[in-house]
Order: C-alpha cells, then sequence, then structure tokens
C-alpha cells in the first residue's frame, strides 16, 4: 500500500517535497494545502491544491502531512496543533530551540495518539547523525560544523519577516582556516564568530527604514547576534538575477584519539555539497515520514526526532536489500 502524504505549505521546500515523492514508488501526494487561494496555485506534478482551512476535513486519508513552513513563526504553532490530528514531519531548525519545540509537539501527538518527528533535514538532520555517529565512536575527541558557503532558507525567512523587507537571501560562509586547522588534527576552541560569517542581501519595500531593518537584522537573537554579520541592500532586479539559487552545504568533522596516552588521533568527516538546499531538506523530510509511518503502524506515538529512527525505516529497501547491498 502506497503511504499517503499530505503537503502543508508549498513554497520552496513544498515544491521540493512534491518533487522527491514523485521519485519514491511506495509514496502518494495526496495534495498541498495552502494559505493563498488555492486556484491561484498550479503544482508542479498536477498533484490538487487545498486551503489549509479544509485541511482537517482530511483526517483519515493522509497518512503522513510533511509541513513546509518556516521555523521562526510557522512550525512553533503548525506543529504541535497539527500533530493533534496527523502524523507529522517537521524541520524545525532553531537549535537552540528543538527542546522547546519537542516539548511542545510531545503533549500533542502522545494526547492525540499521533507520530511526530521533528527537525529533519540535514541540520538538525543529517549532520545531527553524523555528530552522534562520530562521538560514539571516538568518545574522547572534538567535533566541529561548518555550514557553507551558501543559502539558509530559516535565515532568510527569519529576515523576510521584518517589517519592511520585500526580499532577502542569507549567504552562511564558513571561515576557511578554521576548517583547515581542524581537518589537519587540531582541536581549537572556536567562538561562534571565529567559526562563520554572515551575508546578508536585503530588497527594503519603499519607504522603509534600512538602517531600522539592519539593526534589527544584527541584533536578531539565535540567527545573527553572535556572528559577523553583513548587510547589502539591493534591488529585487539584483536580487532576481544573482541569488534566485539555493545551494548550501557543509562539513561536520570530529577529531578524536585512541590508544595509550592518546597516541592515535583519527579525523572522520562528513561533508554535503547541494545545489539546492530546499530539493535535499525534502528529500530527507520524505524519507522522514516513511520512517514515521512505520513506526506508527508500530504503535510508536509521540513526539521524536532523526535520533529515535531505526536507519532502515527511512529506506524504501527491505531488509534483506539493505544487507545484501550495502552492510
Amino acid at each position: 500500500m502506497s503511504i499517503r502524504i499530505g503537503i502543508y505549505g508549498y513554497g520552496n521546500l513544498g515544491r521540493g517535497v512534491e518533487l522527491a515523492i514523485r521519485q519514491n514508488p511506495d509514496l502518494t501526494a495526496v495534495g498541498v494545502f495552502t494559505r493563498r487561494a488555492p486556484e491561484s496555485v498550479k503544482t508542479l506534478t498536477g498533484i490538487p491544491v487545498y486551503s489549509i482551512d479544509d485541511a482537517l476535513k482530511m483526517q483519515g486519508q493522509i497518512d503522513v502531512m510533511i509541513l513546509c513552513g518556516g521555523s521562526a513563526t510557522d512550525l512553533p504553532k503548525q506543529t504541535p496543533f497539527l500533530a493533534q490530528y496527523f502524523n507529522v514531519v517537521d524541520s524545525f531548525d532553531t537549535h537552540a530551540k528543538i527542546l522547546q519545540h519537542d516539548e511542545n509537539v510531545q503533549k500533542a501527538a502522545k494526547k492525540a495518539g499521533t507520530t511526530a518527528l521533528i527537525s529533519a533535514g540535514w541540520d538538525p538532520g543529517m549532520f545531527s547523525l553524523a555528530r552522534l555517529y562520530a562521538g560514539a565512536v571516538l568518545s574522547e575527541g572534538k567535533e566541529y560544523t561548518f555550514w557553507g558557503k551558501g543559502v539558509s532558507q530559516g535565515h532568510s525567512d527569519a529576515i523576510r519577516r521584518i517589517d519592511g523587507v520585500a526580499d532577502a537571501r542569507q549567504y552562511t560562509i564558513p571561515v576557511a582556516e578554521a576548517i583547515e586547522a581542524v581537518r589537519g588534527g587540531a582541536t581549537p576552541e572556536l567562538t561562534t564568530a571565529q567559526k562563520h560569517e554572515r551575508e546578508c542581501f536585503v530588497v527594503a519595500k519603499e519607504g522603509a527604514d534600512a538602517a531600522r531593518i539592519e539593526r534589527e537584522i544584527k541584533t536578531m537573537p539565535d540567527y545573527f547576534a553572535d556572528y559577523n554579520t553583513t548587510v547589502h541592500f539591493i534591488s529585487q532586479e539584483e536580487m532576481n538575477e544573482k541569488h534566485a539559487g539555493l545551494p548550501h552545504g557543509g562539513v561536520v568533522i570530529r577529531s578524536g584519539v585512541t590508544g595509550v596516552d592518546g597516541a592515535h588521533r583519527h579525523v572522520v568527516e562528513y561533508s554535503l555539497r547541494l545545489d539546492s538546499n530546499a530539493e535535499f531538506t525534502a528529500s530527507v523530510l520524505v524519507a522522514c515520514a516513511r520512517a514515521v509511518y512505520r513506526l506508527h503502524k508500530e504503535g510508536v506515538v509521540g513526539c521524536k526526532t532523526i535520533f529515535d529512527v531505526p536507519p532502515a525505516y527511512l529506506s524504501a529497501k527491505t531488509r534483506e536489500e539493505l544487507l545484501g547491498g550495502l552492510l
């Protein structure tokens, strides 16, 4: 039986989920739920479009709802609300607030008997697993995560929520000297600013106070306050011409020691180079939706993360295929 997926939100991430479902024969897209007028939205593959107000009418027709809103204001409200009615997957990526988000979704999902998986994607998500695996194997050591250079969807969305902003892209840029030091086996103590810089390109609405917008960006907690942040104001034409893509990536590196008195040093590195941040994140969400469906069928309820999912549950392959082809 095909796993029936609902797509809640239809921006870059929602479109990515739609395309990812098409690549997975065991999944079926039931439809898109949007805040816009449904008749104004044309999907890439022709799947139906519904108003978000009609979502609750489709209980029983959707096995897993994938939430494609932003972490700044959408998901903190949408995920616990929808977890009362559906099994859900989201990509909440505000690291400092994941425990709080988990608590809120946990209450809703346990009460409703649904299964929710939060903070799926590549970081949090795939990078989180890389950190867990490397740390478990090299228990004596230090890990580092470097993001970019690339567009952060969550940070860009946070800027666009500022009053007076028409459009925005935020690039996370790793400090090259820091990466090379860690790859060489060094274990320096690095501040946030020593690891990354943030570069923002902003289109301001006509008459907006650019100085205020820049100040709000640079002082935004959890997003920009702890970084060296540069803000450029540009036209919409320049934004469309030079910043239309969504590339991203990064590396997780753990340097650790084994042996007598730490005689032997080891470096583990996991890296991603992504042409489309949105489409790769969407592909992770789709794999996690498969896992949520399987967990729910086994009677597992409540809020989960990628750490709680058996790796085989993410794959469409059978256990025999996995053992014979990958193990």
